[in-house]
C-alpha cells in the first residue's frame, strides 16, 4: 500500500529503525542483564547449598571418624581396650543415640544390641577365637551405607544409622558396627538458616524421596517429580548426573529455577527452589521501564518528526498551492518564508520562478513574443510600461509588406499561406530582434517595427531602423531559395521608414492591453512603405534629417500621400 502522505512516510521511516534499535538493543541488554542475574542466582544458590551441606557432612563426619579409628585400632596392641574407649567416645558424641556391634553367627558370636549401660556391655566376645579380655581382629572397613531417617518409636525421633562392616583378611564379613544419629541434630544448623525458613528447601536421597522439607504442599509427596512437574524431572535427572548445579524451569523468564547440592558423607541431595520472578525481578523491571522509555523515546520522535516536518509540509503545501494558482494565471499568491534551509532555499527559488513567469507574462501580454529579452526587460524598467496610457516620445518607425502577395495568395491554399508567412516572419523577427526593434504587430504580411531610443538621441535609433530594413531586404534572397524548391516565385518586399513623435505605451483596456505606438507618424510611415517598389527601401526627410550622418540615397521622390495635403518629400536608399 502505498503511502501519498510525506510525513506519513518520514514518521514510518523514521520511526520503523528507530523503533527497530531500540527493540533490538532493549531484547540483547534484557537477555544479557537476565544471564548475569541468573548467573548470580547460581552462584549464590550454590555457595548456599555448599555451606549447608558441609554443615551436614560436619555433623556426620564425627561418629564416621570415631568409627574410622576403630577400624585401625583393631589391628593394634591392645586394640581390644582402645576399641572400647572408642566405641564409648562414640556413645558420648553429641546426636548419637545408640551404637550396635553384631558379629556373625556362623563365628560363634551372640547377636545382642549394645544397650550402652556399662563400659564393658557394648560387645560379646567370642571365647573360641579370643582370649578372655580380647575382641575378634578384622582388617580395615569402611562406612558402608548411611540410611535414610527412620522414626525411632522407642525415642519417638527420626535418626539415621551410619553402617560400618567389620572384614578379615580374606574379605569374609565378621560383623557390622552401627552408629544412630538423630536426623533433626544433623539438620540442626541448616534448619536455623534464614534461606532455609524462607525459600521453599527440600533434603532428598538418590532417588528423589523426601527426606525433609520446608514447602507446606509436599507434606502430602514421596518424591520428586511423581506428579509429572517439568522442573523436578530436569532436576532428578541433573542429580544423577552432577554433584551439583542450577536447573532453569520452563517459560522466558522462567517461572522457578532450582539448585541442588549432593552431601559429601550420605547419599543426600539439598534441593533449593526460588521463583523466577523474585530473582529476575530488576532485570523484569528493567524490561518494563525499558519498553516505557523506549515508547517514550518513539513518541517523542514522531513529535519531532510532527514539530519539524509540519513546518516542511505546510510550506511544500503552500507551494504546491500556489503553483496550481499559478497554472491559472494567478500571480497575486506570496509565499512567506524565512528559514535557511533547503525548503527555504525552494521557496526563495519559487517566489523567483514566480517573478520570471510574472515578468514573461507581462511581456507576452504587452509587447508581444517577438520583442528581444532585454528590451523587454528595458521596457520594464520604465514606469509606462506598467500602466495603460503612454508617453510622447520620438521614434524611428518600419513598415514592410511583400509585394505581389495578394495576388499570390489567391492562387495558394489556406495551409501553404499560413506555412509560408510563419516562414517569412521567423526569418524577418530574427532580424529585427538582433537590431533591437520592438514589433508593434503584423498585419497580413506587413510587419510594424517601431525603435525607440529610450534616454538617447534619435540619430540612434534611425541608424539601427535603416541597418534592420537593409538586413530584412537581404534577408529575402535565402528564404526565396528555399521557397523556389517548393514552388514559389520569387518574392520581395517594399520598406518604408520615418521618424517622429508618437505616444509610447500601453494601448487598450485593464484585461487586455498591447505595448505599441500611436500618432500621424505611423500612418505616414504606412503611406510611405506603399510608395516603395519591390526590394526598395524608402525614407521621409525626418530621417534624412535626423540621422546623424550622411546616407546615401539613390534618388529623391515627390509624393501625394493619401490623407495629407500637402506633398511628401521620400527618398529611395541606394
Amino acid at each position: 500500500m502505498e503511502i501519498k502522505s510525506l510525513s506519513r512516510r518520514l514518521t514510518l521511516l523514521t520511526v520503523l529503525p528507530v523503533g527497530a534499535f531500540l527493540l533490538m538493543a532493549g531484547f540483547l541488554g534484557f537477555f544479557s542483564a537476565r544471564e548475569v542475574m541468573l548467573d548470580q542466582w547460581r552462584e549464590g544458590a550454590i555457595a548456599q547449598l555448599q555451606r549447608a551441606a558441609h554443615r551436614i557432612d560436619m555433623r556426620l563426619s564425627r561418629p564416621i571418624d570415631w568409627i574410622e579409628m576403630f577400624h585401625t585400632a583393631s589391628t593394634e596392641r591392645g586394640g581390644h581396650l582402645i576399641q572400647e574407649w572408642i566405641i564409648e567416645r562414640i556413645r558420648e558424641l553429641e546426636g548419637v543415640e545408640a551404637v550396635t556391634l553384631k558379629w556373625s553367627e556362623d563365628q560363634g558370636s551372640q547377636v545382642l544390641p549394645s544397650p550402652m549401660g556399662s563400659r564393658m556391655g557394648v560387645m560379646v566376645r567370642n571365647a573360641l577365637s579370643a582370649e578372655p579380655g580380647e575382641m575378634m581382629r578384622f582388617n580395615r572397613g569402611k562406612i558402608l551405607e548411611v540410611t535414610p531417617p527412620r522414626y525411632n518409636a522407642e525415642r519417638v525421633r527420626e535418626t539415621v544409622d551410619l553402617v560400618s562392616e567389620l572384614k578379615d583378611g580374606s574379605g569374609k564379613l565378621l560383623g557390622k558396627i552401627s552408629v544412630s544419629v538423630r536426623f533433626d541434630y544433623l539438620m540442626q544448623d541448616i534448619i536455623s538458616l534464614g534461606w532455609w525458613q524462607s525459600e521453599m528447601a527440600c533434603l532428598v536421597d538418590h532417588e528423589g524421596t523426601y527426606l525433609a522439607h520446608t514447602a507446606s504442599y509436599m507434606k502430602n509427596r514421596s518424591r520428586l517429580a511423581e506428579e509429572g512437574d517439568e522442573l523436578e524431572i530436569r532436576i532428578l535427572k541433573a542429580m544423577k548426573d552432577n554433584p551439583s548445579g542450577t536447573v532453569m524451569g520452563p517459560g522466558y523468564p522462567p517461572g522457578e529455577v532450582a539448585g541442588f547440592y549432593r552431601i559429601e558423607y550420605a547419599p543426600w541431595t539439598i534441593v533449593l527452589w526460588a521463583p523466577g520472578e523474585r530473582i529476575l525481578a530488576p532485570i523484569i523491571r528493567y524490561r518494563a521501564y525499558y519498553l516505557a522509555g523506549a515508547g517514550i523515546c518513539i513518541l517523542m520522535v514522531i513529535l519531532l518528526i510532527r514539530l519539524d516536518t509540519g513546518k516542511t509540509i505546510r510550506s511544500i503545501s503552500a507551494i504546491s498551492q500556489a503553483a496550481r494558482k499559478i497554472s491559472r494565471g494567478d500571480y497575486t499568491q506570496s509565499l512567506k518564508e524565512h528559514r535557511s534551509d533547503e525548503i527555504g532555499e525552494l521557496t526563495e527559488s519559487f517566489q523567483s520562478m514566480v517573478k520570471g513567469l510574472k515578468e514573461r507574462d507581462f511581456i507576452a501580454n504587452t509587447f508581444g513574443r517577438y520583442v528581444d529579452r532585454e528590451i523587454a526587460s528595458e521596457l520594464l524598467r520604465r514606469p509606462e510600461a506598467a500602466r495603460l496610457g503612454g508617453q510622447k516620445r520620438s521614434v524611428a518607425i518600419v513598415m514592410s509588406d511583400i509585394r505581389g502577395f495578394t495576388t499570390l495568395s489567391e492562387t495558394l491554399s489556406p495551409e501553404r499561406i499560413i506555412a509560408f508567412l510563419n516562414r517569412y516572419f521567423s526569418a524577418m523577427i530574427e532580424v529585427v530582434q538582433t537590431h533591437g526593434g520592438i514589433i508593434v504587430d503584423f498585419f497580413g504580411d506587413s510587419i510594424l517595427i517601431f525603435f525607440d531610443p529610450f534616454e538617447g538621441p534619435l540619430a540612434s535609433s534611425i541608424q539601427k531602423s535603416l541597418q534592420c530594413a537593409e538586413e530584412m531586404r537581404d534577408a529575402m534572397g535565402p528564404l526565396n531559395q528555399s521557397l523556389k524548391a517548393e514552388g514559389f516565385p520569387e518574392l520581395k518586399m517594399g520598406i518604408g521608414i520615418h521618424a517622429g513623435e508618437v505616444v509610447v505605451g500601453n494601448i487598450g483596456s485593464e484585461t487586455r492591453a498591447k505595448y505599441g505606438i500611436v500618432g500621424s507618424p505611423v500612418n505616414l510611415t504606412q503611406r510611405i512603405q506603399s510608395v516603395a517598389g519591390p526590394g526598395e527601401i524608402v525614407v521621409s526627410e525626418a530621417v534624412i534629417a535626423n540621422a546623424g550622418r550622411q546616407i546615401e540615397t539613390r534618388r529623391r521622390l515627390t509624393a501625394d500621400l493619401k490623407g495629407f495635403n500637402e506633398e511628401v518629400q521620400l527618398y529611395l536608399l541606394a
